[in-house]
Formats: structure tokens, C-alpha cells, sequence
């Protein structure tokens, strides 16, 4: 299966990671299970935001380069972060660049990569939140 990374933890995830790994066994439960109480109590109040954020939309320009068109499309999929992401797209770079193909079928590749690494990304977050429900 294909690791997909999440945006950056924030200051107050770090925070609780580091102070979680410090803890024993039995205090680690005791905050789980303090976090699950804190979710359940909360649920019915607040409505849940979406786990991933939306893709941005950023235009396709009418003429772009195939640096140009990594540089969008990274800014709108912001939320990957996955070094077989950059994998994938410098294979496409590298086709353009020593195998002449066209930049236009390039691009339209680059975006289907994009793409299909943002549908991996929601497919395994559902699969972790089903996991959690069981």
C-alpha cells in the first residue's frame, strides 16, 4: 500500500505526541480513553469539518510550462506530501525534458497524478476513520 503523508503537524499536535510518548502504558490508556470521552461528549454539538482539505482552484492557463504546471498544481493539491508524489512527477519532468513529449500531454498526466494522490489520500482517511468506528 502507498504511504500517503498528511500536511505538517501543528505546535499543539507536536505538543500532545511528545507528552503521550513520555507517559506509561497504563497513563496512555487513561488519555485515550479521557479523548475518546471529550469525541463523544462533543459529537452531537459540533458538526465534523472534513478531515483533508479541498483542492484549491487554480486555473489551468491556457499556456504553461511543465514547471509552471508542477508548481500549480502543488499549491492546489497543498495537502500531499509524498515523496512518490515527487516521484512520479519528475519521471513525467524527465520525459518532457530528454524525450521531447509534448508539455500539453505532460501537464494532462501531471494532473491525473495529482489527482489520483489526493483520491488515495481521501480513500485512506475513510479507511481509518471506518477502523475507528469499529
Amino acid at each position: 500500500m502507498q504511504r500517503i503523508l498528511l500536511a505538517p503537524m501543528k505546535p499543539i499536535e507536536k505538543k500532545l505526541l511528545k507528552l503521550f510518548s513520555r507517559l506509561g502504558a497504563p497513563e496512555r490508556d487513561m488519555l485515550l480513553g479521557f479523548a475518546e470521552f471529550l469525541v463523544a461528549r462533543t459529537q452531537d454539538s459540533v458538526q465534523e469539518q472534513p478531515a483533508v482539505p479541498q483542492p484549491l482552484d487554480i486555473p489551468r492557463p491556457e499556456q504553461e510550462s511543465v514547471v509552471a504546471a508542477i508548481k500549480r498544481l502543488s499549491s492546489t493539491y497543498h495537502m500531499l506530501d509524498d515523496t512518490s508524489l515527487l516521484n512520479e512527477a519528475s519521471i513525467l519532468m524527465s520525459q518532457h525534458v530528454m524525450q521531447g513529449r509534448e508539455a500539453e500531454h505532460v501537464i494532462n498526466d501531471l494532473q491525473a497524478l495529482f489527482d489520483r494522490f489526493y483520491q488515495d489520500l481521501l480513500a485512506e482517511l475513510d479507511d481509518v476513520l471506518e477502523n475507528d468506528r469499529k
